[in-house]
């Protein structure tokens, strides 16, 4: 039996790094992303539903607006705070045995200020990470395009599965393989360790990675060497399949809510339908969330004619609201969630109760209700800033509090150390569960 990484383990990283990306983001000097995210995502979304609400097209625009950021006249507070920064730099300067990274300590003192504000979500991030961030957003990273998983059983990397169009799917990297060494020297990934071998196989566009993979079952395993041009692709979030107890019942996990999302997600749907799928599960388990027009865009293809998500000032003042068309999705279905289902994915559970359109299953939600923008600095890099709440459709901000599933199940002790991506159809309990909410919706 092949034992996984905790669930818990292996995705708390990526929750706490994704629950602030639920933005509108001013992009001065981004209008490329825009360009893209309108002009192929949406006339995407178009093609594969018919039409795209003009509310949804409107999300997309708010969030990549461009705007002029005013500082304030120097307050007693700067004044205070350049007195005593510079202060503690000059004994340092005078009596520190060694060297200063000057860029360093400057990344830790902005990152000092955001964590004194207490903005849980707020963040700083240097030119590199914004770069980092931004292609996040778009959907777009730079690797060979695999998504992998750890495998505890023989402490490496296991590949989950290979993007379309990408590197490792040209050379033939297949699902299931193992990534056993790394680099020019072949360290083995259990000396080296999981994150250090992930980041070897991380790199520019245009650069090799070298690696070694076993393939096969048991102790006939065949251990094969490559060298992939690292490129740019497009991340996967959407994954889906026909329910293996009953053909009739489709499954799409979302993993997160970025530009290529909504495109994915109505494929994907199509797709089960036209193989003969009459009911959908949704699992949102394990989803920290995402952009704010991706998920508009989403639910304009679920939802009828009506309001997605209304945005909210610090007065509880109504500033703004995105509607959705009337052409909905005619599906009966169920939405899996969790304590990790969080941000976006929350609003997207929220929306479809409100309209009545799922049945939601699972755990109680994360609770996370604000929403961030993010501000590019003339100096590069960028600052994140708690400062709207976003309310689904008819019901209450959940922020704090997480959303209550209509049939709360709890997840078989036996599969809390197995990866969520390992666990079968037949063992997921909570899965069952939906799919048996399906029928008594039905």
């Amino acid at each position: 039996m092949r034992k996984k990484i905790s669930v818990g383990a292996a995705l708390a990283v990526t929750l706490l790094c994704c629950l602030a990306t639920f933005q509108v983001t001013y992009l001065v000097s981004r209008t490329s992303f825009e360009r893209r995210y309108l002009s192929e995502t949406l006339n995407a979304v178009n093609s594969a539903r018919g039409s795209v609400s003009a509310q949804a097209q409107t999300a997309a625009q708010d969030s990549a607006y461009a705007g002029d950021v005013q500082g304030e006249e120097s307050s007693d507070f700067m004044t205070k705070l350049t007195s005593r920064i510079s202060e503690v730099d000059a004994l340092f300067r005078s009596y520190y045995i060694d060297d200063i990274d000057d860029e360093f300590l400057m990344d830790c003192v902005l990152d000092g200020y955001i964590a004194g504000t207490k903005d849980a979500y707020g963040a700083y991030y240097n030119a590199a990470d914004f770069d980092a961030f931004m292609d996040d957003m778009g959907g777009e990273v730079v690797g060979i395009g695999v998504n992998v998983i750890y495998n505890t059983e023989y402490q490496c990397i296991e590949v989950l599965n290979v993007v379309p169009d990408s590197p490792a799917l040209e050379a033939g990297i297949l699902p299931g393989d193992l990534i056993w060494t790394v680099g020019e020297e072949r360290e083995p990934v259990p000396t080296l360790g999981y994150y250090p071998a992930i980041g070897k196989l991380r790199g520019e566009a245009g650069t090799v990675a070298i690696f070694s993979v076993l393939r096969g079952e048991g102790s006939e395993k065949e251990e094969l060497d490559f060298r992939i041009t690292r490129a740019r692709v497009t991340e996967i979030t959407v994954m889906s399949h026909i329910y293996g107890p009953d053909a009739s019942v489709g499954v799409v996990r979302i993993t997160g809510f970025d530009a290529t999302t909504p495109v994915q997600f109505v494929q994907a749907v199509e797709s089960l339908r036209a193989e003969g799928c009459e009911k959908l599960v949704v699992d949102l388990r394990y989803n920290p969330g995402g952009e704010l027009s991706s998920i508009v865009t989403t639910l304009d293809y679920i939802l009828p004619e009506g309001p997605i998500v209304r945005i909210m000032d610090a007065d509880g003042k109504e500033v703004n609201a995105y509607y959705s068309e009337a052409t909905e999705l005619d599906m009966p279905m169920a939405v899996l969630v969790n304590g990790s289902t969080a941000s976006a994915a929350e609003l997207f559970t929220s929306a479809v109760r409100d309209y009545q359109k799922a049945v939601i299953v699972g755990t109680t939600t994360y609770g996370k209700g604000c929403m961030q923008t993010t501000i590019p600095l003339s100096f590069g890099g960028a600052v994140s800033i708690t400062y709207r709440m976003y309310n689904p459709p008819f019901s209450d901000n959940y922020h704090g509090v997480g959303i209550i599933p209509d049939v709360e199940v709890e997840l078989d002790e036996a599969l809390a150390d197995k990866n969520t991506y390992k666990i079968t159809d037949e063992e997921d309990n909570q899965l069952a569960a939906a799919v048996a909410a399906l029928g008594s919706e039905g």
